[in-house]
Protein backbone atom coordinates (compact mmCIF):
# COMPACT_ATOMS: atom_id res chain seq x y z
CA UNK A 1 0.00 0.00 0.00
CA UNK A 2 1.28 3.44 -0.91
CA UNK A 3 0.79 6.48 1.26
CA UNK A 4 2.57 9.02 -0.96
CA UNK A 5 3.69 10.87 2.19
CA UNK A 6 5.98 13.86 1.67
CA UNK A 7 9.56 13.74 2.91
CA UNK A 8 10.49 15.46 6.15
CA UNK A 9 9.61 15.20 9.80
CA UNK A 10 6.19 16.86 9.85
CA UNK A 11 3.02 14.80 9.87
CA UNK A 12 1.27 15.23 6.51
CA UNK A 13 -2.29 16.46 6.33
CA UNK A 14 -4.95 14.37 4.65
CA UNK A 15 -4.75 16.65 1.61
CA UNK A 16 -0.95 16.30 1.50
CA UNK A 17 -1.23 12.53 1.49
CA UNK A 18 -3.59 12.54 -1.48
CA UNK A 19 -2.25 15.44 -3.51
CA UNK A 20 -0.80 14.75 -6.96
CA UNK A 21 0.13 16.65 -10.09
CA UNK A 22 -2.61 18.99 -11.23
CA UNK A 23 -1.38 18.96 -14.83
CA UNK A 24 -2.84 15.52 -15.53
CA UNK A 25 -6.20 13.93 -14.76
CA UNK A 26 -6.25 12.79 -11.14
CA UNK A 27 -7.12 9.14 -10.45
CA UNK A 28 -7.60 7.75 -6.95
CA UNK A 29 -7.16 4.00 -6.39
CA UNK A 30 -9.11 3.07 -3.27
CA UNK A 31 -8.70 -0.74 -3.32
CA UNK A 32 -5.85 -2.97 -4.53
CA UNK A 33 -5.75 -3.70 -8.26
CA UNK A 34 -3.17 -5.48 -10.40
CA UNK A 35 -0.05 -3.54 -11.34
CA UNK A 36 -0.87 -3.84 -15.06
CA UNK A 37 -3.88 -1.57 -14.58
CA UNK A 38 -1.87 0.95 -12.57
CA UNK A 39 0.83 1.10 -15.22
CA UNK A 40 -1.79 1.73 -17.88
CA UNK A 41 -3.29 4.64 -15.93
CA UNK A 42 0.09 6.15 -15.08
CA UNK A 43 0.92 6.64 -18.74
CA UNK A 44 -1.40 9.65 -18.92
CA UNK A 45 -2.77 10.28 -15.42
CA UNK A 46 -1.54 11.23 -11.98
CA UNK A 47 -2.38 8.14 -9.92
CA UNK A 48 -2.72 8.11 -6.14
CA UNK A 49 -2.98 4.72 -4.45
CA UNK A 50 -4.61 4.86 -1.01
CA UNK A 51 -6.10 1.54 -0.05
CA UNK A 52 -6.04 2.41 3.64
CA UNK A 53 -8.10 5.62 3.55
CA UNK A 54 -11.05 6.01 5.89
CA UNK A 55 -14.42 7.24 4.72
CA UNK A 56 -13.81 10.60 6.41
CA UNK A 57 -10.49 11.00 4.60
CA UNK A 58 -12.11 10.20 1.25
CA UNK A 59 -14.82 12.80 1.88
CA UNK A 60 -12.17 15.44 2.55
CA UNK A 61 -10.17 14.91 -0.62
CA UNK A 62 -12.44 13.38 -3.25
CA UNK A 63 -13.11 16.76 -4.86
CA UNK A 64 -9.50 16.72 -6.14
CA UNK A 65 -10.07 13.67 -8.34
CA UNK A 66 -11.44 13.12 -11.82
CA UNK A 67 -11.77 9.35 -11.41
CA UNK A 68 -11.75 6.76 -8.68
CA UNK A 69 -11.23 3.01 -8.92
CA UNK A 70 -12.70 0.69 -6.30
CA UNK A 71 -13.40 -2.93 -5.64
CA UNK A 72 -15.89 -4.16 -3.04
CA UNK A 73 -14.05 -2.69 -0.07
CA UNK A 74 -14.89 1.00 -0.60
CA UNK A 75 -18.36 2.40 0.03
CA UNK A 76 -19.12 4.93 -2.69
CA UNK A 77 -22.05 6.56 -0.94
CA UNK A 78 -24.33 9.39 -1.98
CA UNK A 79 -22.52 11.75 0.39
CA UNK A 80 -19.14 10.84 -1.10
CA UNK A 81 -20.43 11.46 -4.63
CA UNK A 82 -21.94 14.75 -3.51
CA UNK A 83 -18.51 15.81 -2.26
CA UNK A 84 -16.84 14.77 -5.53
CA UNK A 85 -17.32 17.95 -7.53
CA UNK A 86 -14.84 16.99 -10.28
CA UNK A 87 -15.51 13.26 -10.45
CA UNK A 88 -16.33 11.90 -13.90
CA UNK A 89 -16.19 8.14 -13.41
CA UNK A 90 -16.25 5.51 -10.69
CA UNK A 91 -14.53 2.40 -12.02
CA UNK A 92 -15.40 -0.88 -10.33
CA UNK A 93 -12.56 -3.37 -10.82
CA UNK A 94 -14.91 -6.33 -10.87
CA UNK A 95 -18.59 -6.97 -11.50
CA UNK A 96 -20.78 -6.24 -8.48
CA UNK A 97 -21.65 -2.64 -7.69
CA UNK A 98 -23.57 -3.14 -4.43
CA UNK A 99 -21.14 -0.73 -2.75
CA UNK A 100 -21.78 2.12 -5.23
CA UNK A 101 -24.82 4.38 -5.07
CA UNK A 102 -25.61 4.36 -8.78
CA UNK A 103 -28.68 6.56 -8.37
CA UNK A 104 -26.62 9.30 -6.73
CA UNK A 105 -23.89 8.93 -9.34
CA UNK A 106 -26.42 9.26 -12.15
CA UNK A 107 -27.96 12.38 -10.62
CA UNK A 108 -24.47 13.87 -10.40
CA UNK A 109 -23.57 12.91 -13.96
CA UNK A 110 -20.86 10.48 -12.83
CA UNK A 111 -20.39 7.36 -14.94
CA UNK A 112 -20.26 4.04 -13.11
CA UNK A 113 -18.43 1.38 -15.11
CA UNK A 114 -17.37 -2.15 -14.21
CA UNK A 115 -15.37 -5.02 -15.69
CA UNK A 116 -18.11 -7.59 -16.29
CA UNK A 117 -16.28 -10.14 -18.41
CA UNK A 118 -12.72 -10.26 -17.14
CA UNK A 119 -13.49 -12.52 -14.17
CA UNK A 120 -16.23 -14.63 -15.76
CA UNK A 121 -14.12 -17.75 -16.24
CA UNK A 122 -12.53 -17.45 -12.77
CA UNK A 123 -15.93 -17.12 -11.06
CA UNK A 124 -17.44 -19.97 -13.06
CA UNK A 125 -14.50 -22.25 -12.31
CA UNK A 126 -14.68 -21.42 -8.60
CA UNK A 127 -18.40 -22.21 -8.49
CA UNK A 128 -17.67 -25.61 -10.01
CA UNK A 129 -14.77 -26.09 -7.59
CA UNK A 130 -17.14 -25.51 -4.68
CA UNK A 131 -19.74 -27.82 -6.22
CA UNK A 132 -17.25 -30.68 -6.67
CA UNK A 133 -15.69 -30.16 -3.25
CA UNK A 134 -19.10 -30.20 -1.61
CA UNK A 135 -20.15 -33.33 -3.50
CA UNK A 136 -17.03 -35.18 -2.32
CA UNK A 137 -16.75 -33.76 1.24
CA UNK A 138 -13.28 -32.41 0.47
CA UNK A 139 -13.22 -29.76 3.20
CA UNK A 140 -14.35 -32.08 5.99
CA UNK A 141 -11.97 -34.86 4.95
CA UNK A 142 -9.05 -32.45 4.76
CA UNK A 143 -9.84 -31.09 8.22
CA UNK A 144 -9.96 -34.59 9.73
CA UNK A 145 -6.75 -35.72 8.08
CA UNK A 146 -4.89 -32.60 9.21
CA UNK A 147 -5.83 -33.63 12.76
CA UNK A 148 -4.55 -37.15 12.23
CA UNK A 149 -7.90 -38.86 11.62
CA UNK A 150 -8.13 -41.29 8.69
CA UNK A 151 -11.91 -41.39 8.24
CA UNK A 152 -12.03 -42.79 4.72
CA UNK A 153 -15.31 -44.66 5.11
CA UNK A 154 -17.10 -41.69 6.72
CA UNK A 155 -16.94 -39.45 3.66
CA UNK A 156 -18.76 -41.19 0.84
CA UNK A 157 -19.59 -38.56 -1.73
CA UNK A 158 -21.80 -38.41 -4.80
CA UNK A 159 -20.95 -38.23 -8.47
CA UNK A 160 -22.18 -35.24 -10.44
CA UNK A 161 -22.55 -37.12 -13.73
CA UNK A 162 -26.23 -37.62 -14.47
CA UNK A 163 -27.28 -35.25 -11.71
CA UNK A 164 -29.40 -32.14 -12.29
CA UNK A 165 -27.80 -28.72 -11.81
CA UNK A 166 -30.17 -25.85 -11.13
CA UNK A 167 -28.72 -22.52 -12.25
CA UNK A 168 -30.43 -19.49 -10.70
CA UNK A 169 -29.41 -16.50 -12.83
CA UNK A 170 -28.30 -17.27 -16.38
CA UNK A 171 -26.05 -14.34 -17.18
CA UNK A 172 -22.39 -14.46 -18.15
CA UNK A 173 -21.21 -16.49 -15.17
CA UNK A 174 -24.29 -18.67 -14.78
CA UNK A 175 -24.18 -19.68 -18.43
CA UNK A 176 -20.44 -20.48 -18.21
CA UNK A 177 -21.06 -22.72 -15.19
CA UNK A 178 -23.87 -24.46 -17.07
CA UNK A 179 -21.69 -24.99 -20.14
CA UNK A 180 -18.93 -26.61 -18.11
CA UNK A 181 -21.32 -28.66 -15.99
CA UNK A 182 -23.02 -29.97 -19.11
CA UNK A 183 -19.63 -31.09 -20.41
CA UNK A 184 -19.19 -33.03 -17.16
CA UNK A 185 -22.42 -34.92 -17.83
CA UNK A 186 -24.87 -32.91 -15.73
CA UNK A 187 -28.43 -32.08 -16.78
CA UNK A 188 -29.17 -28.35 -16.66
CA UNK A 189 -32.33 -26.59 -15.50
CA UNK A 190 -32.22 -22.81 -15.19
CA UNK A 191 -34.28 -19.91 -13.89
CA UNK A 192 -33.82 -16.34 -15.04
CA UNK A 193 -36.77 -13.99 -15.61
CA UNK A 194 -34.71 -11.88 -18.00
CA UNK A 195 -33.69 -14.49 -20.57
CA UNK A 196 -35.56 -16.59 -23.07
CA UNK A 197 -35.16 -20.33 -23.62
CA UNK A 198 -32.55 -20.06 -26.42
CA UNK A 199 -29.46 -19.28 -24.28
CA UNK A 200 -30.31 -22.12 -21.91
CA UNK A 201 -31.06 -24.58 -24.69
CA UNK A 202 -27.75 -23.68 -26.39
CA UNK A 203 -25.90 -25.40 -23.51
CA UNK A 204 -28.26 -28.36 -23.44
CA UNK A 205 -30.46 -27.00 -20.67
CA UNK A 206 -34.11 -26.27 -19.97
CA UNK A 207 -35.55 -22.93 -18.85
CA UNK A 208 -37.90 -23.52 -15.91
CA UNK A 209 -39.81 -21.70 -13.20
CA UNK A 210 -38.02 -20.86 -9.97
CA UNK A 211 -40.05 -23.39 -7.99
CA UNK A 212 -39.35 -26.08 -10.56
CA UNK A 213 -35.59 -25.51 -10.34
CA UNK A 214 -35.70 -25.64 -6.53
CA UNK A 215 -37.64 -28.91 -6.49
CA UNK A 216 -35.81 -30.75 -9.30
CA UNK A 217 -32.16 -29.86 -8.79
CA UNK A 218 -29.57 -32.09 -7.11
CA UNK A 219 -27.20 -29.12 -7.02
CA UNK A 220 -28.21 -25.44 -7.07
CA UNK A 221 -25.76 -22.67 -7.98
CA UNK A 222 -26.76 -19.03 -7.58
CA UNK A 223 -25.56 -16.31 -9.97
CA UNK A 224 -27.68 -13.21 -9.39
CA UNK A 225 -26.90 -9.71 -8.13
CA UNK A 226 -28.06 -8.79 -4.65
CA UNK A 227 -31.04 -6.46 -4.99
CA UNK A 228 -34.24 -5.84 -3.09
CA UNK A 229 -35.89 -8.42 -5.35
CA UNK A 230 -33.23 -11.11 -4.81
CA UNK A 231 -32.64 -10.55 -1.08
CA UNK A 232 -32.96 -13.96 0.63
CA UNK A 233 -34.17 -15.46 -2.63
CA UNK A 234 -33.33 -18.85 -1.12
CA UNK A 235 -34.76 -19.14 2.37
CA UNK A 236 -36.40 -21.61 4.72
CA UNK A 237 -39.35 -22.42 2.45
CA UNK A 238 -37.06 -23.08 -0.53
CA UNK A 239 -34.77 -25.37 1.48
CA UNK A 240 -37.82 -27.26 2.69
CA UNK A 241 -38.89 -27.80 -0.94
CA UNK A 242 -35.48 -29.19 -1.99
CA UNK A 243 -34.43 -32.82 -2.02
CA UNK A 244 -32.66 -34.04 1.10
CA UNK A 245 -29.58 -34.65 -1.04
CA UNK A 246 -29.44 -31.21 -2.69
CA UNK A 247 -26.23 -29.18 -2.36
CA UNK A 248 -26.39 -25.37 -2.56
CA UNK A 249 -23.51 -23.27 -3.97
CA UNK A 250 -23.27 -19.48 -3.82
CA UNK A 251 -20.36 -17.73 -5.53
CA UNK A 252 -22.34 -14.66 -6.60
CA UNK A 253 -23.39 -12.17 -3.93
CA UNK A 254 -24.00 -12.35 -0.22
CA UNK A 255 -27.56 -11.67 0.87
CA UNK A 256 -29.13 -13.71 -1.92
CA UNK A 257 -29.32 -16.66 0.49
CA UNK A 258 -30.71 -16.49 4.04
CA UNK A 259 -27.60 -17.62 5.90
CA UNK A 260 -29.34 -18.63 9.13
CA UNK A 261 -31.92 -20.68 7.22
CA UNK A 262 -29.22 -22.36 5.12
CA UNK A 263 -27.14 -23.29 8.17
CA UNK A 264 -30.22 -24.75 9.85
CA UNK A 265 -31.18 -26.72 6.74
CA UNK A 266 -27.69 -28.27 6.47
CA UNK A 267 -27.41 -28.94 10.19
CA UNK A 268 -30.81 -30.68 10.35
CA UNK A 269 -30.16 -32.78 7.25
CA UNK A 270 -32.95 -31.05 5.34
CA UNK A 271 -30.50 -30.62 2.43
CA UNK A 272 -27.30 -32.45 1.59
CA UNK A 273 -24.73 -29.69 1.93
CA UNK A 274 -23.58 -26.21 0.97
CA UNK A 275 -20.52 -24.38 -0.30
CA UNK A 276 -20.41 -20.60 0.14
CA UNK A 277 -17.95 -18.04 -1.18
CA UNK A 278 -19.85 -14.82 -0.38
CA UNK A 279 -21.57 -13.48 2.70
CA UNK A 280 -24.19 -10.90 3.55
CA UNK A 281 -21.57 -9.13 5.65
CA UNK A 282 -17.93 -9.38 4.62
CA UNK A 283 -15.84 -10.40 6.34
CA UNK A 284 -18.46 -12.48 8.18
CA UNK A 285 -18.75 -12.40 11.95
CA UNK A 286 -16.75 -15.16 13.68
CA UNK A 287 -20.00 -16.65 14.97
CA UNK A 288 -21.65 -16.73 11.53
CA UNK A 289 -23.43 -20.11 11.49
CA UNK A 290 -22.10 -20.99 8.02
CA UNK A 291 -18.51 -20.37 9.07
CA UNK A 292 -19.04 -22.34 12.27
CA UNK A 293 -20.63 -25.35 10.57
CA UNK A 294 -18.41 -28.35 9.86
CA UNK A 295 -20.81 -29.39 7.12
CA UNK A 296 -20.56 -26.17 5.08
CA UNK A 297 -17.54 -25.40 2.87
CA UNK A 298 -16.67 -21.70 3.00
CA UNK A 299 -14.12 -19.58 1.16
CA UNK A 300 -13.39 -15.83 1.59
CA UNK A 301 -14.90 -14.42 -1.64
CA UNK A 302 -12.35 -16.03 -3.96
CA UNK A 303 -14.50 -16.14 -7.09
CA UNK A 304 -12.38 -13.63 -8.99
CA UNK A 305 -9.10 -14.41 -7.26
CA UNK A 306 -6.94 -15.70 -10.07
CA UNK A 307 -3.91 -14.01 -11.55
CA UNK A 308 -5.60 -13.86 -14.94
CA UNK A 309 -8.84 -12.40 -13.61
CA UNK A 310 -7.14 -9.77 -11.46
CA UNK A 311 -5.05 -8.58 -14.38
CA UNK A 312 -8.10 -8.61 -16.63
CA UNK A 313 -10.34 -6.53 -14.34
CA UNK A 314 -7.52 -4.04 -13.70
CA UNK A 315 -6.74 -3.43 -17.36
CA UNK A 316 -10.41 -3.41 -18.34
CA UNK A 317 -11.31 -0.76 -15.79
CA UNK A 318 -8.22 1.25 -16.72
CA UNK A 319 -9.50 1.26 -20.31
CA UNK A 320 -12.88 2.57 -19.13
CA UNK A 321 -11.37 5.31 -16.97
CA UNK A 322 -9.05 6.50 -19.73
CA UNK A 323 -11.87 6.53 -22.28
CA UNK A 324 -14.06 8.75 -20.09
CA UNK A 325 -11.19 11.09 -19.18
CA UNK A 326 -10.53 11.44 -22.92
CA UNK A 327 -14.11 12.52 -23.52
CA UNK A 328 -15.24 9.18 -24.89
CA UNK A 329 -17.91 6.73 -23.74
CA UNK A 330 -17.27 3.83 -21.40
CA UNK A 331 -18.20 0.59 -23.12
CA UNK A 332 -19.11 -1.04 -19.80
CA UNK A 333 -20.98 1.92 -18.27
CA UNK A 334 -23.93 0.86 -16.11
CA UNK A 335 -25.70 4.22 -16.09
CA UNK A 336 -24.94 5.58 -19.57
CA UNK A 337 -25.38 4.21 -23.08
CA UNK A 338 -22.41 2.77 -24.93
CA UNK A 339 -21.66 2.98 -28.63
CA UNK A 340 -22.46 -0.23 -30.47
CA UNK A 341 -20.42 1.03 -33.41
CA UNK A 342 -17.92 3.81 -34.06
CA UNK A 343 -20.05 4.58 -37.12
CA UNK A 344 -22.56 6.49 -34.98
CA UNK A 345 -20.02 8.56 -33.03
CA UNK A 346 -20.20 11.49 -35.52
CA UNK A 347 -24.00 11.46 -35.11
CA UNK A 348 -23.63 11.67 -31.33
CA UNK A 349 -21.50 14.79 -31.79
CA UNK A 350 -23.97 16.18 -34.35
CA UNK A 351 -27.00 15.61 -32.16
CA UNK A 352 -25.47 17.31 -29.14
CA UNK A 353 -24.77 20.39 -31.25
CA UNK A 354 -28.27 20.35 -32.72
CA UNK A 355 -29.67 20.33 -29.20
CA UNK A 356 -27.53 23.32 -28.30
CA UNK A 357 -28.68 25.21 -31.39
CA UNK A 358 -32.36 24.57 -30.63
CA UNK A 359 -32.12 25.83 -27.07
CA UNK A 360 -30.47 29.08 -28.16
CA UNK A 361 -32.94 29.97 -30.92
CA UNK A 362 -36.26 28.95 -29.37
CA UNK A 363 -38.17 31.84 -27.82
CA UNK A 364 -40.13 30.03 -25.07
CA UNK A 365 -39.81 27.06 -22.76
CA UNK A 366 -39.99 23.75 -24.61
CA UNK A 367 -42.40 21.18 -23.19
CA UNK A 368 -41.89 18.45 -25.80
CA UNK A 369 -38.77 17.47 -27.69
CA UNK A 370 -39.35 15.26 -30.73
CA UNK A 371 -36.32 13.53 -32.21
CA UNK A 372 -36.83 12.02 -35.66
CA UNK A 373 -34.25 9.68 -37.19
CA UNK A 374 -34.35 8.91 -40.89
CA UNK A 375 -32.12 7.01 -43.27
CA UNK A 376 -29.29 4.74 -42.18
CA UNK A 377 -28.98 6.23 -38.69
CA UNK A 378 -32.50 4.99 -37.92
CA UNK A 379 -31.19 1.41 -38.00
CA UNK A 380 -28.57 2.08 -35.32
CA UNK A 381 -28.93 1.99 -31.55
CA UNK A 382 -30.16 5.56 -31.11
CA UNK A 383 -30.07 5.70 -27.30
CA UNK A 384 -26.67 7.45 -27.11
CA UNK A 385 -27.79 9.86 -29.84
CA UNK A 386 -31.00 10.70 -27.98
CA UNK A 387 -29.02 11.22 -24.77
CA UNK A 388 -26.68 13.54 -26.66
CA UNK A 389 -29.63 15.61 -27.96
CA UNK A 390 -30.86 15.99 -24.38
CA UNK A 391 -27.37 16.90 -23.18
CA UNK A 392 -27.04 19.53 -25.88
CA UNK A 393 -30.49 20.94 -25.20
CA UNK A 394 -29.81 21.33 -21.47
CA UNK A 395 -26.15 22.39 -21.51
CA UNK A 396 -26.75 26.07 -22.44
CA UNK A 397 -29.19 26.19 -19.52
CA UNK A 398 -27.38 24.13 -16.87
CA UNK A 399 -23.75 24.25 -17.99
CA UNK A 400 -21.40 21.57 -16.66
CA UNK A 401 -24.12 20.02 -14.48
CA UNK A 402 -25.44 18.00 -17.42
CA UNK A 403 -23.89 15.22 -19.45
CA UNK A 404 -24.92 12.04 -21.20
CA UNK A 405 -25.26 10.26 -17.84
CA UNK A 406 -27.89 12.46 -16.22
CA UNK A 407 -29.46 14.26 -19.19
CA UNK A 408 -32.59 12.11 -19.45
CA UNK A 409 -33.20 12.34 -15.70
CA UNK A 410 -32.81 16.11 -15.76
CA UNK A 411 -35.26 16.35 -18.67
CA UNK A 412 -37.80 14.47 -16.57
CA UNK A 413 -37.24 16.82 -13.65
CA UNK A 414 -37.87 19.80 -15.96
CA UNK A 415 -41.05 18.10 -17.26
CA UNK A 416 -39.82 18.00 -20.84
CA UNK A 417 -41.29 15.04 -22.71
CA UNK A 418 -38.97 13.32 -25.19
CA UNK A 419 -40.50 11.55 -28.18
CA UNK A 420 -38.56 9.48 -30.73
CA UNK A 421 -39.52 8.57 -34.30
CA UNK A 422 -37.64 6.53 -36.89
CA UNK A 423 -37.96 5.85 -40.59
CA UNK A 424 -35.51 4.08 -42.86
CA UNK A 425 -36.23 6.43 -45.76
CA UNK A 426 -34.88 9.91 -46.37
CA UNK A 427 -35.00 11.21 -49.91
CA UNK A 428 -32.42 13.97 -49.49
CA UNK A 429 -29.76 12.57 -47.12
CA UNK A 430 -28.21 9.22 -46.29
CA UNK A 431 -28.99 9.97 -42.64
CA UNK A 432 -30.86 12.84 -41.03
CA UNK A 433 -31.62 13.85 -37.45
CA UNK A 434 -34.48 16.32 -37.01
CA UNK A 435 -35.32 17.89 -33.65
CA UNK A 436 -38.60 19.66 -33.04
CA UNK A 437 -39.12 21.71 -29.89
CA UNK A 438 -42.78 22.40 -28.99
CA UNK A 439 -43.75 25.07 -26.48
CA UNK A 440 -46.76 25.23 -24.21
CA UNK A 441 -48.67 27.59 -26.53
CA UNK A 442 -48.29 25.31 -29.53
CA UNK A 443 -45.37 27.04 -31.24
CA UNK A 444 -42.55 24.88 -32.53
CA UNK A 445 -39.00 25.27 -33.75
CA UNK A 446 -37.20 22.77 -35.95
CA UNK A 447 -33.52 22.12 -36.54
CA UNK A 448 -32.09 19.24 -38.55
CA UNK A 449 -28.63 18.05 -39.40
CA UNK A 450 -26.53 15.36 -40.98
CA UNK A 451 -22.91 14.29 -41.18
CA UNK A 452 -21.03 15.03 -44.39
CA UNK A 453 -17.85 13.15 -45.20
CA UNK A 454 -16.59 11.11 -42.30
CA UNK A 455 -17.24 13.46 -39.42
CA UNK A 456 -18.43 16.97 -40.40
CA UNK A 457 -21.62 17.84 -38.47
CA UNK A 458 -23.77 20.08 -40.63
CA UNK A 459 -26.95 22.03 -39.96
CA UNK A 460 -29.26 21.55 -42.94
CA UNK A 461 -32.57 22.98 -41.72
CA UNK A 462 -33.82 25.76 -39.47
CA UNK A 463 -37.61 25.94 -39.34
CA UNK A 464 -38.73 25.67 -42.97
CA UNK A 465 -35.45 27.01 -44.30
CA UNK A 466 -32.92 24.73 -46.01
CA UNK A 467 -29.36 25.68 -45.09
CA UNK A 468 -25.91 24.12 -45.31
CA UNK A 469 -23.97 25.28 -42.24
CA UNK A 470 -20.98 23.45 -40.73
CA UNK A 471 -21.63 23.52 -36.98
CA UNK A 472 -18.83 25.75 -35.74
CA UNK A 473 -18.19 27.22 -32.30
CA UNK A 474 -19.74 30.67 -32.81
CA UNK A 475 -22.64 31.63 -35.08
CA UNK A 476 -25.17 34.43 -35.54
CA UNK A 477 -28.67 33.62 -36.83
CA UNK A 478 -30.48 36.53 -38.51
CA UNK A 479 -34.20 36.58 -39.27
CA UNK A 480 -35.57 39.24 -41.55
CA UNK A 481 -36.76 40.25 -45.00
CA UNK A 482 -35.20 39.25 -48.29
CA UNK A 483 -34.11 42.69 -49.52
CA UNK A 484 -31.13 43.91 -51.59
CA UNK A 485 -28.15 45.22 -49.63
CA UNK A 486 -28.86 43.44 -46.32
CA UNK A 487 -25.92 41.06 -46.58
CA UNK A 488 -23.52 43.91 -47.37
CA UNK A 489 -24.89 46.05 -44.55
CA UNK A 490 -24.45 43.21 -42.02
CA UNK A 491 -20.93 42.53 -43.23
CA UNK A 492 -20.05 46.19 -42.97
CA UNK A 493 -21.23 46.44 -39.36
CA UNK A 494 -19.33 43.30 -38.35
CA UNK A 495 -16.22 44.71 -40.00
CA UNK A 496 -16.62 47.98 -38.09
CA UNK A 497 -16.63 45.94 -34.86
CA UNK A 498 -13.53 43.96 -35.95
CA UNK A 499 -15.46 40.68 -36.25
CA UNK A 500 -14.21 38.38 -38.99
CA UNK A 501 -16.72 36.32 -40.97
CA UNK A 502 -15.69 32.67 -41.39
CA UNK A 503 -18.77 31.66 -43.39
CA UNK A 504 -22.14 32.98 -44.52
CA UNK A 505 -25.26 30.96 -45.42
CA UNK A 506 -28.61 32.30 -46.65
CA UNK A 507 -32.08 30.90 -47.22
CA UNK A 508 -35.41 32.47 -48.16
CA UNK A 509 -38.99 31.29 -48.50
CA UNK A 510 -39.80 33.42 -51.55
CA UNK A 511 -38.26 36.36 -53.39
CA UNK A 512 -38.76 39.36 -51.13
CA UNK A 513 -40.26 37.17 -48.39
CA UNK A 514 -38.96 35.97 -45.05
CA UNK A 515 -35.30 34.99 -44.99
CA UNK A 516 -32.68 33.73 -42.58
CA UNK A 517 -28.94 34.17 -42.65
CA UNK A 518 -26.39 32.22 -40.61
CA UNK A 519 -22.96 33.78 -40.19
CA UNK A 520 -20.07 31.91 -38.62
CA UNK A 521 -17.78 34.36 -36.83
CA UNK A 522 -14.39 34.18 -35.14
CA UNK A 523 -14.98 36.45 -32.13
CA UNK A 524 -17.85 37.14 -29.76
CA UNK A 525 -19.97 40.22 -30.56
CA UNK A 526 -20.36 43.01 -28.01
CA UNK A 527 -23.75 44.44 -26.95
CA UNK A 528 -23.00 47.45 -29.18
CA UNK A 529 -22.63 45.08 -32.14
CA UNK A 530 -26.14 43.75 -31.58
CA UNK A 531 -27.56 47.25 -31.27
CA UNK A 532 -26.07 48.26 -34.61
CA UNK A 533 -27.25 45.05 -36.30
CA UNK A 534 -30.82 45.45 -35.03
CA UNK A 535 -30.86 49.04 -36.32
CA UNK A 536 -31.01 47.55 -39.84
CA UNK A 537 -34.68 47.83 -40.80
CA UNK A 538 -34.76 44.51 -42.65
CA UNK A 539 -33.33 42.57 -39.66
CA UNK A 540 -36.08 41.45 -37.24
CA UNK A 541 -34.08 39.33 -34.81
CA UNK A 542 -30.53 38.16 -34.12
CA UNK A 543 -29.77 35.00 -32.11
CA UNK A 544 -26.29 34.14 -30.95
CA UNK A 545 -25.40 30.43 -30.94
CA UNK A 546 -22.36 29.18 -29.06
CA UNK A 547 -21.29 25.54 -29.35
Amino acid sequence: MQSDQPAGGENPTVTDQFAGSQEQPQVLICDPIAEAGLEQLRESCAVTVRTDASSDELHQVIDQYDAMVVRSGTDVSASLIDAARNLKIVGRAGVGVDNIDIEAATDAGVIVANAPEANTVAAAEHALTLLLASARNVSQADSDLSEGDWNKSEYVGTEIRGKTLGVVGFGRIGSEVARRANALGMDIVAYDPFVGPEPVESVGGELCSFDDVVERADFITVHTPHTDETHHLLGASEFEAMKETTHVVNASRGGVIDEDALAAAVESGEIGGAAIDVFEREPPDPDNPLVQSDDVLTTPHLGASTTEAQRGVATTIADQVLAVLNGEMASTALNAPSLESEHIRPYVDLSEKLGQVLTQIVDERVEELEIAYSGEVADADTEPITRAVQTGYLSPILGRQVNIVNASRLMEKRNVQVVEQSTNVDYDFTSLIKITGRTGNGDEQVVAGTVFGESTPTLVRIGQHRVDVPLESHMLLFKGSDEPGVIGHVGSILSQHSINIAGMYNSRETIGGQAIMVIVIDTEPTPETYEDLLDIDEIHAVDEVQL
